[in-house]
């Protein structure tokens, strides 16, 4: 049973299940709704915890499939936390995750909560995940998007009485907010956790709560981090603003240029492949499918591709050449000699042609 992580307070008021499994790649809303099981748990007469880590060829799952089993009338009820970091039980753990989750009906003495990494489609199909959606509860938690991260931060806000000005100034300061703490929600949150503590009343704020843009400028740190991969979705968003900051976060973490070169020109080439297969009378669908292009990128390729003559698509292809080249340690005539330069250069170009026709 899928269960949407906003629906937690609404499925708790109709009582616990016994079994649960929380999966996803943002640890800050995996911890908080495993907080809340538990919260909940305790206030039912769960007191006791035991905590399994599965490390290694040689954990020992017997020890806890008998943890499962245990029930007794003099006993406490207990929470059972198996966190498997890898993602991959291993044979011997697919075969014990089916019967704790067989055993886990009915057995109101205890509580299982699996906590897994971000799975991809061929784990969740396989048989020891079908048989803990099958017999309990299962959460799947998705990275908040950059474009609903300034959103998020306004609820989280709210939630402790704070709240940007309204109109053009609070929106500029969500989005000063949103950039510094990008692609890390964990720091996100204990930002806004410092901007609580630091102006936790109404004179420090000056209007029953609200911040303004210099005292979120002046507490929170620019804490982002930058993936290779989101700047290849800013780079097709045609974000140039964005990309340009992120390059830089690449650059300044250590980011080799070798690898970043590679996102963008493998993005260049299958546009390329798609432009051709639309050219000699393939559908877009049918094209993107074939290409292997799918989820973010397939809407990304589908808005920008019919904005792109044959023309500019050959010269993106010939500039990936060039800077594949340049990030290798060649000279190259006309381009910078610094791989970075080089690849906002080339990050650029690719921004201009992803860009609405109305935005160049």
């Amino acid at each position: 049973m899928n269960l949407p992580p906003a629906q937690l307070r609404e499925h708790l008021q109709r009582g616990l299940k016994s079994l649960y499994t929380l999966h996803g790649d943002e640890p800050l809303l995996v911890q908080e709704f495993a907080d809340a099981l538990r919260g909940a748990a305790r206030q039912q007469g769960f007191t006791e915890r035991t905590v399994y880590t599965v490390q290694g060829a040689h954990f020992d799952w017997s020890a806890v499939l008998a943890s499962s089993s245990e029930m007794s009338l003099f006993s406490d009820k207990q929470i059972i936390e198996i966190r498997i970091p890898t993602g991959k039980p291993g044979k011997d753990g697919s075969t014990y995750l089916q019967q704790i989750a067989e055993r886990s009906q009915g057995n109101d003495a205890a509580l299982t909560l699996v906590i897994l990494p971000r799975l991809d489609g061929m784990t969740t199909k396989g048989a020891w995940f079908g048989a803990l959606d099958s017999f309990g509860v299962t959460v799947k938690f998705d990275p908040i998007e950059r474009r609903n991260l300034p959103q998020w931060i306004a609820q989280r806000l709210q939630q402790q009485g704070q709240r940007v000005a309204g109109g053009e100034e609070g929106q500029r300061t969500l989005q000063f907010f949103a950039d510094r703490v990008e692609g890390n929600l964990l720091a996100a949150h204990q930002e806004i956790q410092k901007l609580g503590l630091l102006y936790s009343n109404h004179e420090s704020t000056g209007d029953h709560g609200v911040l303004s843009f210099e005292q979120v400028e002046n507490a929170v740190l620019n804490v982002a981090r930058y993936d290779v991969f989101k700047l290849a979705e800013a780079v097709l968003s045609g974000q140039p603003v964005r990309v340009a900051r992120m390059l830089d976060g690449l650059q300044a973490e250590g980011e080799s240029e070798v690898l970043v070169h590679w996102a963008l020109a493998e993005d260049i080439r299958n546009m390329k492949r798609v432009k051709d297969a639309i050219n000699a009378g393939r559908p877009m669908p049918m094209a993107l499918r074939e290409n292997r292009v799918w989820g973010v990128k397939e809407k990304l390729f589908e808005r920008a591709l019919p904005n792109i003559s044959d023309g500019a698509m050959n010269r993106l292809l010939q500039a990936a050449h060039t800077v594949d080249g340049i990030v290798k340690g060649l000279k190259q005539p006309d381009w910078p000699a610094s791989g970075w330069q080089s690849l906002h250069r080339l990050a650029g170009m690719v921004c201009e042609q992803c860009m609405a026709p109305a935005r160049r």
